[in-house]
């Protein structure tokens, strides 16, 4: 069978066991999370093996230091599926629930009922972690799923799809309702992307070519981010301390996220009290900056930003900084530079904090917070099966509700329209 009959075969499939999920109640579908969550568990062992392989081939193929670290799996990492899985299974069922519903004059109801997109494909890169947060959120929000994972990452994703599948039989659901692309033949993601007869949605997670390609060629709709060139903005009535710790957080607590800080923008007036600190901080952590001309003058020695830094998502120990003498600049800044991911502002002014909320044009938008909290699991959505800059249907981190939609519903008693 070459490639294009075998994701055809997936999606007839995936298709077929969407009719089954779209049906399969709540304790089944619950019933099947903890019994991948089980399966993970038991067979951690072989999980992690099969990743050391790919790491191994990996570095073989010359990966860098981001990458590797997106694809490993250690013990930490495990464990979270396993909570991942098992806070899916507590969240409510968003499929079936009927809101709105009111009377006409004509003495129907009409409604809106939350149903399931159906056929979700993902595409991602590197880290295999997304295979099993992909399959919780499609598997709870009563979708089936095809998985595309990156080829860096083949044998971790046929160890998690053996536990996938084995707890979806165990819950009476269908195997196929989870199906991950076993080839890693690039054809296969131009054949499940131009797949509208199979699949409903697409979601790409990884690097910007990958998405830019995805965006170009589907005829599938997508839900996607692009870049994630995340700000930090430093008022001038921050807490030094709160300012010190999340700017040093939102950097360099992962360097390979799309969460993680890329550019920090900070006050003129507290600029010579907060940057050397700060600056500090960063140098011991390996960290280069790259700054404005006023910020070069604040902190001899570090490099001079250009303007392709302020566009840059570096996903590198590498910052851009530069001063602003207002908020209105830094809000200017921000939405000419950003890609509308995530922004947040260190202020004790909530006047001023409160316009930063609603002025900034982005999915995720915080105060006294760490930009690093923009994900699905520490919004409590589970997991999240991506973040979407997209402004129609979902935006931010894209859990249950995002992957459904609604229909409208009428409740009748024999009405007829006059």
């Amino acid at each position: 069978m070459d490639v294009i009959q075998y994701m055809q075969t997936l999606g007839q499939n995936a298709r077929q066991a969407s009719r089954a999920m779209a049906r399969a109640s709540t304790r089944d579908k619950n019933q099947a999370l903890l019994a991948i969550a089980a399966a993970i568990r038991a067979n951690r062992a072989a999980i992690m093996a099969a990743n050391q392989q790919d790491m191994q081939n990996g570095r073989d193929n010359g990966l860098d230091a981001a990458l590797l670290d997106r694809l490993e799996l250690t013990d930490s990492r495990i464990d979270a599926m396993i909570e991942g899985l098992e806070q899916v299974a507590t969240l409510a069922d968003p499929v079936g629930e009927i809101t709105d519903l009111k009377y006409r004059p004509s003495g129907i109801q009409v409604g809106k009922m939350r149903v399931p997109l159906g056929v979700i494909g993902i595409i991602y890169e590197s880290r295999p972690n997304v295979t099993i947060e992909a399959a919780s959120l499609c598997l709870k929000s009563g979708n089936a799923a095809i998985l595309r994972g990156g080829s860096e990452a083949i044998a971790a994703n046929r160890a998690l799809a053996e536990c996938i599948r084995s707890g979806l039989e165990s819950a009476g659901l269908p195997a196929t309702a989870v199906q991950v692309v076993e080839t890693t033949d690039r054809a296969a993601v131009g054949a499940l992307i131009t797949m509208p007869e199979y699949v409903d949605v697409i979601v790409p997670r990884g690097g910007k070519g990958l998405i830019e390609r995805i965006s170009s060629d589907a005829r599938v709709p997508v839900i996607k981010h692009l870049d994630g060139i995340c700000h930090v903005y430093i008022d001038e009535h921050a807490d030094k301390t709160k300012a010190i710790n999340i700017a040093i957080n939102a950097k360099t607590h992962r360097y390979g996220t799309c969460n993680t800080m890329e550019t920090l923008l900070v006050h003129s007036a507290v600029a010579t009290t907060i940057l050397p600190e700060l600056a500090a901080a960063y140098a011991g952590l390996g960290v280069e900056l790259r700054g404005c001309e006023r910020t070069c003058a604040v902190l001899a020695g570090i490099n001079s930003a250009t303007e392709e830094d302020w566009h840059t998502e570096y996903l590198a120990p590498v910052l851009a900084v530069k001063l602003v003498d207002s908020m209105d600049e830094a809000i200017e800044h921000i939405n000419h530079y950003g890609s509308h991911h995530t922004d947040s502002i260190i202020s004790e002014n909530y006047s001023l904090a409160r316009r930063f909320l609603t002025e900034v044009d982005s999915s995720s938008v915080m105060i006294n917070a760490s930009t690093r909290f923009a994900d699905g699991f520490e919004y409590g959505l589970g997991a999240e099966i991506g973040i979407s800059t997209d402004k129609i249907h979902a935006r931010g981190p894209v859990g249950l509700e995002g992957l459904t939609s609604q229909k409208y519903v009428v409740l009748g008693n024999g009405e007829i329209r006059q």
